[in-house]
């Protein structure tokens, strides 16, 4: 790096006269002479580039700064209105396809670590937001968010306008979109991949289920439990369906007393009524509950033949099972902030979000009652239906991220369990009859 040398002499009088319009008559000429180095060169800029394009399908092209990953991916761009959480966020397979555009501008500042993550990797397409910090300030921070997502060969942007971005997605809807750091595609060419490609009809479902049945023994650690009810003596035996559940809702269910058996989205309905299990979870999950007719087969041979609970995507498909029709909504609920109307109690619960899609209860048959609604939008957010024992919500339950307002369905759905068990009880031969004679 080049250094110059700047030599300055200045005489007593210009000193003087710099502080004064008339300098003493008998001033004595001396001179004061210094050097100032000073850098000059090619260094580095202390602050990056924009680097990045996120261009969506109707037509408008986002200049950003990348982190993480680099490449191109293409995704459907929602909103998320979480203040916190977003390692939670970033590891919910129920958001494999979509980029995540964080409302919240200042994203990153407690880093990362390995206790709040929902599933063993992320399947988001890519993060968007507006200010990635640059600094990180926890106790339980293990790294920072974009070594994180680099690891993950996850992409990020930021310095991006993520309110403009939002309000157009207000208006518009939920858009498709192409993120790229490749400065050989033209823009373009990006515009072309976002209208060529479309999450409508696709079975994300399959890519974030697991592979094969495994218990599950985990419960919410001692530190973070919430719950100031007494956990039930009994032991429920679970068959979690995989659509790509989260962590702590296993942990929850745990946490209640339950055994758990976790199966794949595609595990056959026999294979699960032959473990005899007490009651079956259908989880959340990725995606357009249309398009896994063979998850909707599932769900229809195992109502009516033990109690079940569904969760978002498993929702929807109890709603499909059931004869209802789903559609997809403008721009969804993403968030952790969603108030929803508990039409059983009158309560209100401010409840965490993650869906792209609602069940239509119009086309719902007789006997199903709508429990739960949105109060945003008026949309279905939980159904019942107590000649078959079933239960369901449109949102978390297990508050990851997000408030701990609806953790009592865990407890209702341990009450459906539980009436079984008696019912079964009160439907056998009493000891004394069979040796009556």
């Amino acid at each position: 790096m080049a250094t110059k040398a700047l030599s300055f002499a200045l005489s007593f009088n210009d000193l003087t006269n710099c502080f004064s319009s008339n300098p003493p008559r008998a001033a004595v000429a001396k001179v004061s002479v210094f050097t100032v180095r000073c850098s000059s060169g090619s260094g580095e800029r202390p602050w990056k580039n924009s680097d990045a394009r996120l261009v969506l399908e109707d037509g408008s092209i986002w200049r950003a700064k990348s982190f993480g990953a680099s490449g191109t991916q293409v995704g459907e761009v929602v909103f998320n209105t979480s203040l916190t959480g977003y390692q939670e966020i970033l590891t919910d397979p129920s958001y494999a396809g979509q980029f995540v555009l964080m409302t919240n501008p200042h994203i990153g500042n407690t880093g990362v670590n390995f206790d709040d993550e929902e599933s063993m990797r992320c399947f988001l397409a890519g993060l968007v937001i507006r200010s990635l910090s640059i600094s990180t300030s926890n106790w339980r921070c293990a790294k920072s968010l974009g070594d994180y997502l680099a690891e993950r060969n996850i992409m990020g942007i930021y310095d991006v306008d993520t309110r403009a971005i939002t309000r157009r997605l207000r208006q518009d809807g939920s858009l498709i979109g192409v993120l790229s750091t490749d400065d050989s595609k033209t823009d373009e060419q990006l515009l072309q991949m976002s209208k060529s490609w479309d999450i409508v009809g696709v079975d994300l479902i399959s890519g974030v289920s697991c592979k094969s049945p495994h218990e599950w023994v985990d419960k919410t650690k001692q530190q973070w439990e919430f719950s100031s009810g007494k956990v039930p003596g009994e032991t429920f035996h679970v068959v979690a369906y995989d659509f790509g559940i989260k962590h702590n809702i296993l942990k929850r269910l745990a946490s209640y007393g339950c055994k758990i058996t976790v199966v794949p989205s595609t595990w056959p309905a026999s294979e699960t009524l032959k473990m005899k299990p007490d009651g079956v979870l259908f989880s959340n999950g990725p995606g357009d509950p249309s398009a896994v007719p063979y998850a909707v087969e599932t769900v229809k041979n195992i109502i009516g033949k033990v109690p079940v609970f569904g969760i978002c995507m498993g929702h929807q498909l109890l709603g499909q099972a059931l004869g209802g029709k789903t559609f997809k909504m403008k721009f969804g609920h993403h968030g952790g902030n969603h108030p929803v109307r508990n039409l059983q109690t009158g309560h209100v619960e401010i409840s965490a979000q993650n869906h792209n899609y609602a069940v239509d209860p119009a086309t719902l048959p007789e006997g199903v009652k709508v429990t739960h609604i949105n109060l945003n939008d008026g949309s279905c957010a939980g159904l019942a239906f107590p000649a078959q024992q079933l239960m369901s919500l449109q949102y978390h339950p297990e508050a990851s991220p997000g408030p701990h307002d609806s953790d009592y369905a865990f407890k209702e759905f341990i009450e459906l369990m539980k009436q079984r068990e008696n019912r079964t009880k009160e439907s056998l031969p009493q000891f004394s009859t069979l040796h009556s004679g």
